[in-house]
C-alpha cells in the first residue's frame, strides 16, 4: 500500500526524476509537473497528499503554484524548494500557506522526513475537519428531538439568537439538556469553527475556578510554578459555557461581571490587562430570582447574563415528547451496545409516558441503556423495567381497573393505592418525611404511622 501521493513541480528534469525515483523507493505514489502551468492543471484534477514545488520556474513560479493549492484545498500541504533561498522568501512562502521551506542542494532523506511530518500534519487537519463537520451535523436544528409547543418554542429562540453575540441565560432542571443547547448555539453561529469552552462552575473548587477561568502567573500562590492561560484566553474568538454559574462565589461574580462590560480581565497575580474577544453563555438550575433576593447572587451580574434567557421545560411538562426520545434513544443504543433488541412493548412505552422523569431526558436515556443491555429477547418487556418506573404505573392501573363480574376485595385496593401513594411521595421528596407528609396533605406522625403499618423501608425501594 502506497504511504500516501506526492507530486513533484520542477522544471529541471534531473531534480524530478531524481525526487521520483527515491521518493518510490520510500513507498510513495509519485507524480511529477515540469511547470507551474501543467502543476495547477494536474491540482485541479487531481488530489495530492503532499507537493513538493520548486520556487523558481518560468512562466508560472512556485509561489503561483503554493497560492493556487492552498486556495482549493485549505487542508493541502506545500512544501517550497529553492535554490536561492532568503529569508524574505522564507517569510512569504510560510505567510502564502507552505508547510516548510527547504534551500537546494537537499539530502533525500531530509526531504523524506519532511514529507512524512507533513503527511502527518494533513492526516491531523481532516480528522480535525472531520470532528468539526461531525459536530456541526450533530448540532443542526433538525436533530433535535421534540415536538411539543414548549420544545418548539425553543428551538424557535436558538435559531433566532445563535448567530449573535448575545449572552444568553440557560434555566432549567438538571438533565434537561442545557449544555446541548449551548452546543447548538455555539456551532449554529459564526464563531462555530473557534473553540468552545465548556466550564462546570460548580465541580470547580470555589479558590481554584478563578485561575481556571482567569489563568495565573507564576508565584501568583503556592505550587503556581508557571504561568497558566485560562478558560476565557482558550475560547478567544469562540465562546465560553458558564454551566452552573449560581455557584460562583461573589468574588468571582464581580470579576465576571467585568468581563461582560468590558471585556477584559488580569490573571490571578498579574497586572496586565487582558481583552477577550468571547462569547457568553451561562447555566443554571438554581432559582436566580431567589438567589438575587437573598444576597447570593448579584442582581447587576444577573441581568447581564440573562439578555437571551432560555427555559427548558421538564420531561414530565412535555410527557408528548416521550415516545419520539425514546425511539431515539432506543436506535441509538442498540447500534452503540450492537444488541439484537428490535422494539419496546407497548406497556414498557405506556409505562414511560406516565412516570414522572425527576432526572428528566439525561435519567430517560441512561434507563434506555439499561433495559437494552439487560434485555434477554428481541423486545423490552415490562419485566426489563426498573421497578420505580413499574411501580408508576402499577398506581395508574388500580386507578383505571373497572370493577370485574367477580368482584375483588376494596380493603385490599385501597389499601395497595394507600401504599403506592405514599411510596411515590417518598421517592419525589428522596424519602424526607416532612415533606412527603405536606405534598399528601397529612401530619408527619400520621405518615410516619402508615409507613410503619405498610411496612415500607428506604432499602427495600432504592433505584
Amino acid at each position: 500500500m502506497s504511504e500516501g501521493r506526492i507530486l513533484v513541480v520542477d522544471d529541471e528534469e534531473k531534480v524530478r526524476d531524481a525526487f521520483s525515483e527515491f521518493l518510490t523507493t520510500e513507498g510513495f505514489e509519485v507524480a511529477t509537473a515540469s511547470d507551474g502551468e501543467v502543476a495547477q492543471r494536474m491540482l485541479d484534477e487531481d488530489v495530492f497528499d503532499v507537493t513538493l514545488i520548486d520556487m523558481n520556474m518560468p512562466k508560472v513560479d512556485g509561489m503561483a503554484v503554493l497560492k493556487h493549492l492552498v486556495d482549493r484545498d485549505p487542508e493541502a500541504v506545500g512544501i517550497i524548494l529553492t535554490g536561492y533561498a532568503s529569508i524574505r522568501n522564507a517569510v512569504e512562502a510560510m505567510k502564502a500557506g507552505a508547510y516548510d521551506y527547504l534551500s537546494k542542494p537537499v539530502k533525500m532523506e531530509e526531504v523524506a522526513l519532511v514529507i512524512r511530518r507533513a503527511m502527518e500534519l494533513r492526516a491531523l487537519r481532516r480528522e480535525n475537519y472531520a470532528l468539526k463537520r461531525q459536530l456541526k451535523e450533530k448540532y443542526k436544528f433538525k436533530n433535535f428531538i421534540g415536538d411539543s409547543p414548549q420544545m418548539r418554542k425553543v428551538f424557535r429562540i436558538i435559531e433566532k439568537v445563535a448567530d449573535t453575540d448575545s449572552t444568553v441565560l440557560i434555566l432549567g432542571a438538571s438533565g434537561t439538556g442545557k449544555e446541548l443547547v449551548a452546543r447548538a448555539i455555539h456551532y449554529n453561529s459564526t464563531r462555530k469553527d473557534k473553540p468552545l469552552i465548556p466550564v462546570n462552575c460548580g465541580a470547580i473548587p470555589g479558590e481554584l475556578l478563578e485561575s481556571e477561568l482567569f489563568g495565573h502567573e507564576k508565584g501568583a500562590f503556592t505550587h503556581a510554578i508557571k504561568t497558566r492561560i485560562g478558560r476565557f484566553e482558550m475560547a478567544k474568538g469562540g465562546t465560553i459555557f458558564l454551566d452552573e454559574v449560581g455557584e460562583m462565589s461573589p468574588q468571582l461574580q464581580i470579576k465576571l461581571l467585568r468581563v461582560l462590560q468590558e471585556q477584559e480581565f488580569e490573571r490571578l497575580g498579574g497586572t496586565r490587562t487582558i481583552k477577550c474577544d468571547v462569547r457568553i453563555l451561562a447555566a443554571t438550575n438554581k432559582d436566580l430570582d431567589r438567589a438575587v433576593e437573598d444576597g447570593s447572587f448579584r442582581e447587576d451580574l444577573y441581568y447581564r447574563l440573562k439578555v437571551i434567557p432560555i427555559q427548558l421545560p421538564p420531561l414530565k411538562d412535555r410527557s408528548g415528547d416521550i415516545p419520539l426520545l425514546v425511539n431515539h434513544f432506543l436506535s441509538k443504543m442498540i447500534r452503540v451496545k450492537k444488541k439484537g433488541v428490535k422494539g419496546i412493548s407497548k406497556e414498557v412505552m405506556s409505562a414511560l409516558e406516565r412516570y414522572d422523569w425527576p432526572g428528566n431526558v439525561r435519567e430517560l436515556e441512561n434507563i434506555i441503556e439499561r433495559m437494552v443491555i439487560l434485555c434477554e429477547g428481541d423486545q423490552i418487556t415490562v419485566e426489563d423495567l426498573p421497578e420505580k418506573i413499574a411501580r408508576k404505573g402499577a398506581v395508574s392501573q388500580v386507578i383505571q381497573t373497572a370493577i370485574p363480574d367477580e368482584g375483588f376485595s376494596l380493603s385490599h385496593a385501597v389499601n395497595e393505592y394507600e401504599k403506592r401513594l405514599i411510596l411515590s411521595a417518598l421517592e419525589k421528596t428522596g424519602w424526607v418525611k416532612n415533606r412527603a407528609a405536606k405534598l399528601l396533605n397529612m401530619n408527619r406522625t400520621t405518615l410516619v404511622e402508615k409507613i410503619k403499618k405498610q411496612g415500607l423501608e428506604r432499602s427495600q425501594y432504592a433505584g
